[in-house]
């Protein structure tokens, strides 16, 4: 049996958003042997790339009824050191087809309509990020499109709950100003792979919540990093994104050993408290969630100073936001920083997937010798694409 023409179209907040949200709802994110997490995009669908410098929402439709969508944005990174060598990327995400209509060649289509969006902004490279183990997105993307692997992040996930942390005594916690964590960030980031040439406007956004530094008390006199001199021999920084201000996630469905542990850990916890069992938060109605980006740290504590700015961002979820479930990080996957990271092996990802495409006919080398270099250490992850 024959199937009609797909008509593929730029997105149109009017006529779509309704289909949009509706489509979203029928189409899982995740492997099926671990969870399926659905999006309500709280009535903005293009709410996951509103905040990138240029983006775009294609949408497609066979025979008047809608099919597929996908979403791209496009900004400068760096790709490879050093850091003056910048390209512009553009970043492939929010793919959805219909499930009564894949195997039709809409997802590839979809893919192809973008890169035309993409080659007309003069973007270098496409990229996108998948689950390692979705067989369906690395065979249209990899096997089918040409897409190659190229990093392997992983994804830790920290579970909110009622319990503080406690902050050792002996450790400092500032909230920087934005311009002194932009200038920390061109100082020490800037080589980082897919750092973005306009960190100032992420830090500036108002779902940034800021930036914090850690570093041992009373090691410094004055402020941190003053003059572009005062660092001490061991700090650590991160900055937050409320990621639950542009969406919420729920939770479809669990493995089994997750409904176990969150059953049992709500009984011990309400018969027997001196156990103190952390509990999984209720994934199953909508919550919130808080991105940890740009994270670095420099000298021999520094794994330490980690540790606490992870702890005061907890608290800070639990304390100050009343939907914040979880905190999220990603970081390079041979980056011993996720030794430092509090996460729970259950909820979290060890191995995300990047692939990359080059759009350009000169930039296709390049991509190969990006290919076989080891991993660097440090990965930029922009909170605007989580």
């Amino acid at each position: 049996m024959g199937y009609g023409e797909v008509i593929t179209r730029s997105y149109d907040r009017q006529i779509d958003r309704a289909r949009v949200e509706d489509l979203e709802r029928r189409c899982e994110v995740g492997p099926a042997e671990r969870v399926f997490l659905f999006t309500d995009t709280l009535g903005d669908p293009i709410c996951r790339i509103r905040n990138s410098p240029m983006y775009k929402m294609l949408v497609a439709e066979l025979d008047r009824e809608l099919v597929g969508v996908i979403q791209g944005s496009i900004k400068q990174v760096t790709v490879q050191k050093p850091h003056e060598d910048l390209a512009k990327v553009g970043y492939v995400l929010g793919l959805r087809v219909a499930p009564l209509h894949r195997r039709k060649g809409i997802g590839s289509s979809l893919v192809c309509k973008l890169e035309e969006w993409f080659t007309s902004n003069d973007v270098d490279y496409a990229y996108m990020a998948t689950e390692k183990d979705n067989e369906a997105s690395v065979k249209l993307f990899v096997n089918k499109l040409g897409y190659v692997n190229f990093r392997t992040p992983a994804i830790l996930v920290h579970p909110v709950n009622n319990r503080m942390f406690h902050t050792p005594s002996n450790v400092q916690i500032r909230k920087l100003r934005i311009e002194e964590a932009e200038n920390l960030y061109y100082k020490f980031m800037a080589s980082t792979e897919f750092f973005p040439y306009d960190i100032g406007n992420i830090l500036r956004n108002k779902l940034s919540l800021g930036t914090w530094v850690a570093y041992p008390r009373g090691e410094i006199v004055g402020e941190f990093g003053s003059n572009g001199q005062i660092f001490p021999k061991s700090w650590a920084m991160v900055s937050v994104w409320n990621s639950g201000e542009l969406f919420k996630l729920r939770l479809g469905k669990a493995p089994l050993s997750c409904l176990l542990y969150t059953k049992s850990s709500k009984l011990i916890d309400k018969f027997l408290p001196c156990f103190k069992l952390p509990a999984i938060p209720d994934f199953y109605h909508p919550f919130g969630f808080y991105f940890m980006y740009g994270m670095h740290r420099e000298g021999p504590l520094s794994g330490k100073m980690v540790r606490t700015l992870c702890q005061f961002v907890h608290n800070m979820a639990g304390t100050k936001s009343k939907d914040c479930k979880v905190i999220v990080t990603e970081v390079g996957g041979s980056d011993a920083l996720r030794l430092h990271i509090p996460h729970w092996k259950l909820l979290s990802c060890p191995e995300d997937l990047w692939c990359m495409k080059a759009l350009k006919n000169e930039k296709k080398k390049t991509l190969r010798e990006l290919t076989k270099i080891p991993p660097t250490i440090a990965l930029f992850v922009d909170p605007r694409e989580v």
